[in-house]
């Protein structure tokens, strides 16, 4: 965990001086609506359908328990007694009042925390790997990268006003669990031929109405050149980027415009300006940033235990879970649990202030105090001791916590939708709860194996619909919702994304869509072990389409149910 040095605290503890009285004088009447718009988004405040909504900053995904409570407080204090855990690892707050937000950046002031640049046209909260720092493949622990990074892009008046909001993603691990190919920048992890650190850098991805895959402009970037190498991605992005039309204003167009080679020698002829300047990075710089992440102190514990053993071959149901739920660590005796927040009769994502306080808890318990957020909504016990594993799910099953279903159909990553945003088209929540009641039976669910579902309610892609194996997107049509379905698409090292199948659906035929589209990945799919996604792959979406708009579905859907039934 990182701990805040005197200067960290006296950044935030100012900005909320600053912006206490910024509301105080846009409710006098003395700031204009226009004049506050930009100082409350860069605070992280939104006016959202019913109410404004507050975005609490998690930089990189990381949280206390000491913070997950202050988080609960906060919730039962100043709005409806929960909140939701977003794809980019923030928390945000649904119903707050906007007199009350300086008190909550008060109070979340007292424990690390803020919601600067949460919002606005700015460098956003930089996301990672939701297990740095534990990961078996690790190259670099990119937790020090991103704070390295927080501290460079945070309050810098170079990246105050971009052309458009900027997103930044780091990958410390051989896989690709970051979607750094989906971000404006995506900085990979890599090894020199002479085992030195730095970074692939891709440029120019990005989801919302025109999603497009980064294109790599620099196989390996010597890790102390990255803070100048951005300095001119970023330069040339302020001073060539679209200011008259904010859906042509993300860097992905400017890339698109001028070829990635082009975009690519740009950024070189800035590059020659800065590099070896004053933002070179030296060891020492690194070394004091990394000092200040508090680490576990890990026992000698044998590999796995004969009790773990006798547990796993004796109980179906902890088996299961932690089949699904339960992850490789790189120091022995230990793993990551990831706890799903994709539970009957919860939106994905949602977190109530009880359960807040009660993973406070568990972290304390299981896990050195820590959490991570990811960018699937769920949560992470990141350093938990595998002979305490049968504990944790027990009283994660207490919780109503414990649902195995981690990779699988019904962990379904989606967007507050309609029921919340003001931008929406169409609601998420009420589909996703439809497709989680449809395939209720976790036997089947199994059976099908891992897919990866996605539903955003607009075209900014809130709940990355374009790279999910299947993606729901929500539209407007006549004033009525509907959603339009999507196959094919991923994320990681070959992200790519999918494939309208045909017209869109009425609101209560989504479910029906899912069942036949799983129905006809069952009767082609080549062996139990090819996934969904790579079916498409292999035989394309005219099969798909057939057993969705041809008139024999109902029969051909009912078969695989029975089949896995039997």
């Amino acid at each position: 965990m990182y701990l805040y040095d005197e200067i960290d605290q006296r950044i935030v503890d100012e900005r909320v001086r600053q912006y206490r009285d910024q509301t105080r004088r846009y409710l006098a009447g003395t700031l204009s609506e226009d004049a506050f718009r930009p100082l409350r988004l860069q605070n992280g405040l939104y006016i959202q359908r019913h109410a404004p909504m507050l975005r609490i900053a998690i930089p990189y995904g990381l949280l206390a328990s000491y913070q997950l409570r202050k988080l609960a407080t906060i919730a039962r204090r100043y709005d409806r007694g929960y909140g939701h855990f977003s794809t980019r690892q923030n928390l945000q707050l649904n119903w707050v009042r906007l007199e009350d937000v300086p008190d909550i950046l008060g109070d979340l002031a007292t424990v690390q925390m803020h919601a600067i640049q949460t919002s606005g046209n700015c460098i956003r909260n930089i996301t990672t790997d939701h297990f740095a720092g534990v990961a078996p493949d690790e190259i670099v622990d990119p937790l020090v990268w991103c704070e390295v990074l927080r501290q460079w892009s945070a309050l810098n008046p170079e990246f105050a006003y971009l052309p458009r909001k900027f997103k930044i993603a780091v990958n410390g691990s051989r896989e690709d669990r970051a979607a750094t190919r989906v971000h404006d920048v995506g900085l990979h992890a890599v090894r020199g031929s002479g085992g030195e650190t730095g970074f692939r850098v891709s440029v120019g991805g990005g989801l919302g109405r025109t999603p497009m895959i980064g294109h790599v402009i620099r196989e390996f970037l010597p890790w102390q050149h990255l803070l100048t190498y951005l300095d001119a991605i970023l330069r040339v992005y302020n001073r060539h980027g679209r200011r008259d039309n904010k859906y042509r204003a993300r860097v992905k167009f400017l890339v698109k415009e001028r070829g990635a080679p082009e975009f690519a020698h740009e950024i070189d002829a800035e590059w020659t300006h800065l590099k070896g300047g004053p933002a070179t990075l030296i060891p020492e710089e690194v070394e004091r940033i990394a000092a200040r992440f508090v680490r576990p102190a890990y026992e000698a514990l044998p590999a796995r235990g004969a009790e773990l053993e006798a547990r796993l071959s004796t109980d179906a149901g902890f088996a299961r879970w932690h089949g699904r739920n339960v992850h490789p660590h790189k120091v022995a005796g230990y793993a990551a649990v990831t706890v799903s927040l994709k539970r009957p009769g919860s939106a994905p994502g949602d977190v109530t202030a009880a359960e807040m306080d009660a993973l406070a808890v568990l972290a304390d318990r299981y896990s050195h105090g820590e959490l991570r957020v990811t960018h699937e909504q769920n949560l992470i016990l990141a350093d938990v001791r595998q002979r305490d594993l049968a504990a944790l799910w027990g009283e994660l099953r207490a919780l109503g916590l414990a649902v195995p279903n981690i990779g699988l159909l019904t962990n379904i990553v989606a967007c507050p939708g309609g029921d919340f945003c003001s931008l929406a088209n169409a609601r998420s929540i009420p589909v996703a709860e439809a497709i989680r009641e449809r395939f209720e039976d976790l036997d089947y669910v199994h059976d099908i194996g891992p897919l990866d579902l996605n539903i955003s309610g607009c075209m900014n892609s809130c709940g990355h619909h374009h790279v999910g194996h299947i993606g729901i997107l929500g539209v407007d049509k006549d004033g009525s919702e509907w959603y339009q379905i999507s196959i094919g698409g991923s994320q990681g090292e070959h992200a790519s994304l999918g494939k309208v199948i045909g017209p869109s659906f009425a609101q209560d035929e989504v479910a029906d869509v899912i069942e036949r589209l799983i129905a006809c990945y069952l009767a082609h799919r080549d062996g139990d072990a090819e996934r969904f996604v790579d079916t498409v792959a292999r035989i394309g979406i005219s099969p798909f389409k057939e057993y969705v708009y041809g008139n024999a579905h109902q029969e051909r859907s009912r078969a695989p149910r029975q089949l896995a039934a039997a």
